[in-house]
């Protein structure tokens, strides 16, 4: 586990789960890349079904190539696994998908990143996929999911797993079917020394990066009873640290706070800076932003004990 806001490099902005018309899509590949483009992304990974899409890059946007898997999770659901910078094609299975672990296995030996996709709107419980070792984490929120469906948040399966104490991180992705409707709705900002596929897997198997559907967080450090923020103007700020632990500083009229103050607000009121207290003996904490439009931004877990 790294922590991004101590490392050097760029912040990148990532697509990470995104289809073109070699499998479900409604664009190809080229136009996919062109639409991220113009959008001001950095990183797109093409995620296509059982399909691995590689696509020139070009001077603006790196291109990387991945695909989405289907697994059984164990008897308790059916998973789907992305499978980011593969350098090979997956097999087809020629009855049923792999088990979870084997398409995770794969995915690994193939040279990729493998991260759980829309865990909510799978259906699956933690338990489902919590003992799968090379599991690098989960979409904590899948905006084509929340769009369509309303399942598209996977903060409870997130929490659970870390409850364990495992490292887990949380990726926030499009995954975008149809552009311009379910795109460019959430993203990862990923710490890069250099601007290569390398170092954007890096960067995902470390955990040296955030996720955001529109708050920027600038930094935060960490102590042994704190945890300071910097971030764009937000609502809230709220440190997670386990079962009714934790604590948070809002704006508004009452600008509750628990266990926590604002160090900085703008002229509207808005959260810039803040200091939460850090609960002693709790398994990890994680930091969850919302700023005045309901945009959201999660930190990957800043400690597991």
């Amino acid at each position: 586990m790294s922590d991004p806001f101590d490392s050097s490099g760029a912040w990148l902005r990532c697509a990470l789960h995104a289809h073109t018309t070699n499998s479900d899509g409604a664009l190809p590949p080229e136009m996919l890349v062109r639409h991220y483009e113009w959008a001001a992304f950095d990183v797109l990974a093409i995620t296509d079904h059982w399909v691995r899409t590689a696509t020139p890059s070009t001077e603006r946007l790196l291109v990387i190539a991945g695909t989405e898997l289907d697994a059984r999770a164990d008897g308790k659901g059916d998973a789907h696994v992305l499978a980011l910078g593969v350098t090979s094609a997956p097999p087809m299975p020629e009855t049923e998908p792999p088990s979870l672990d084997e398409a995770v296995a794969w995915v690994r030996s193939a040279g990729g990143v493998p991260y759980l996709a829309h865990p909510y709107w799978s259906g699956l419980r933690t338990d489902a996929f919590e003992a799968c070792d090379g599991l690098a984490g989960l979409e904590v929120y899948n905006a084509a999911c929340e769009l369509e469906v309303g399942r598209g948040l996977a903060a409870l399966h997130w929490d659970e797993v870390l409850e364990g104490r495992r490292s887990f991180f949380g990726l926030a992705t499009d995954d975008t079917h149809h552009p311009g409707f379910d795109s460019s709705l959430a993203w990862v900002w990923a710490r890069c020394e250099e601007r290569s596929e390398a170092a954007v897997l890096s960067a995902l198997q470390e955990g040296r990066f955030y996720s955001s559907t529109g708050p920027r967080i600038h930094d935060v450090t960490v102590t042994e009873t704190a945890v300071e923020v910097r971030c764009s103007p937000a609502r809230s700020i709220t440190l997670l640290a386990g079962r009714m632990k934790g604590s948070s500083v809002n704006a508004g009229r009452l600008g509750y706070t628990c266990r926590s103050e604002i160090l900085e607000a703008d002229d509207r009121g808005l959260v810039t800076a803040a200091r939460l207290q850090r609960p002693a003996f709790t398994p990890y904490g994680r930091l969850e932003l919302r700023d005045a439009d309901g945009g959201r931004a999660w930190t990957n877990p800043l400690w597991v004990s």
